[in-house]
């Protein structure tokens, strides 16, 4: 189960790494049946590696479906945090899930040691300005270089907007359950990092530790998330649908989930995750936007979104907004900027709102218009646009071009 194969003779390092990124992300944006011997064979010799037995394995169609069995049953999957001392002193006392959580943590923390890494996975920012050719020409030598396309646009695309937003549409409230989930093929962020290093021949890992890396590679190509419980581990098959776009200059290849027609992710038993440019939204906001709903949200990032999909005039005009005056945008020539007058009975609270267009081309070719809450005193666009950059309207009248 090794993920470790000798790099390709003649192969320039940078085009492998991008290659073989691609085949990583694959994995991780697969919506295809799970390989369940596979995955129960990887499970499985983790599970022998804590000391523990084979456990049965429970196949369901969804994370929902899987998490409905795993918080019915706290005696098999008891709720866990791994740092809030509430675990036995001795560690083989511990549930199945902190044991495993534990292996692969050390396991982790060597194979960082060996690519000469010791950053913190969640605090971890890549260069995200420069392409790698930029990188390689500034004098970063080749194997962070090759992170930064590897790990970095992983990172970025499975954890931060692949996982993030199903998480927070499968699980709102954890209950603790949070400690014990696996998420298989969104786990290939941090999977592919050590094992393109291993591939492209920057670093070579003791057996042991290329044997267990191998076991999470394999969950990473064959599996959804999971849940590890004493004698039982719940196995949630991976998506049938999942639809994603580029993320706006984006240098490594990054996607963020995006779909305007329907859920962005869809699992077999219907469940479902809508997205929107990466933003997670309830339901409405795809299949029935209204003003009434817009006006009733109170998170601003899902009423922006509900407001692009009824379009911002159709908004402007539903919610009766008043023009209070229009100007060329200094900032991003060939633009407009239009202030309005929000009713306090809108949003709550006096307020003006700035619509703008968006300086960065979004990935169809257009841009993109976009609205800001102003403070009600602004009767001037532009002096209300300095206000959102912290500038006065005569400092951001002097503006070549914002991005």
């Amino acid at each position: 189960m090794t993920p470790v194969t000798a790099p390709r003779a003649g192969a320039d390092p940078l085009d492998l790494a991008r290659e073989l990124s691609a085949e990583w992300l694959g994995h991780g944006l697969a919506a295809r049946p799970a390989d369940r011997p596979r995955a129960e064979a990887a499970v499985t010799e983790l599970y022998r590696l804590i000391g523990e037995p084979a456990p049965e394995f429970v196949w369901v169609p969804s994370p929902t479906a899987a998490l409905s069995l795993v918080r019915d049953d706290p005696p098999t999957f008891p709720p866990l945090r791994l740092r809030d001392g509430s675990l036995p002193h001795d560690p083989h006392a511990w549930p199945v899930s902190a044991r495993l959580a534990t292996l692969a943590e050390n396991l982790r923390d060597r194979l960082s040691e060996r690519i000469g890494h010791r950053v913190a996975t969640g605090s971890w920012q890549g260069p995200t300005t420069r392409t790698a050719e930029e990188l390689l020409a500034a004098g970063m030598p080749v194997h962070a270089v090759t992170d930064a396309v590897v790990h970095y646009a992983l990172r970025t695309t499975l954890h931060g907007c692949v996982r993030a937003p199903m998480r927070a549409e499968l699980m709102p409230v954890t209950g603790g359950v949070d400690g014990t989930t696996w998420y298989g093929q969104h786990d290939a962020y941090w999977v592919a990092r050590y094992d393109v290093q291993a591939r492209l021949g920057l670093v070579t890992y003791p057996g042991r530790d290329s044997d267990r890396l191998g076991l999470f590679a394999e969950l990473a190509r064959s599996t959804g998330w999971w849940w590890p419980g004493q004698g039982r581990c719940v196995m949630a098959e991976r998506p049938v649908e999942i639809h994603t776009e580029p993320l706006p200059n984006g240098l490594y290849g990054e996607r963020r989930l995006h779909r305007e027609e329907g859920p962005a992710v869809r699992f077999a038993d219907d469940t479902q995750v809508h997205v929107l440019h990466g933003t997670h939204v309830p339901t409405w906001v795809v299949t029935a936007p209204t003003v009434e709903r817009i006006h009733a949200e109170r998170n601003v990032e899902v009423r922006r979104s509900a407001i692009e999909r009824i379009g911002w005039g159709a908004y402007i005009e539903q919610a009766r907004l008043r023009l209070v005056g229009t100007a060329a945008d200094p900032g991003n020539p060939g633009s407009e900027l239009h202030l309005y007058d929000v009713p306090r009975e809108l949003w709550g609270r006096p307020a003006r709102l700035l619509l703008a267009v968006n300086g960065s081309m979004e990935p169809d070719g257009t841009h993109r218009r976009y609205g800001l809450s102003v403070p009600a005193h602004f009767d001037d666009p532009v002096a209300a646009a300095g206000w959102t950059y912290g500038l006065s309207g005569e400092q951001y009248g002097r503006l070549v071009r914002r991005t």
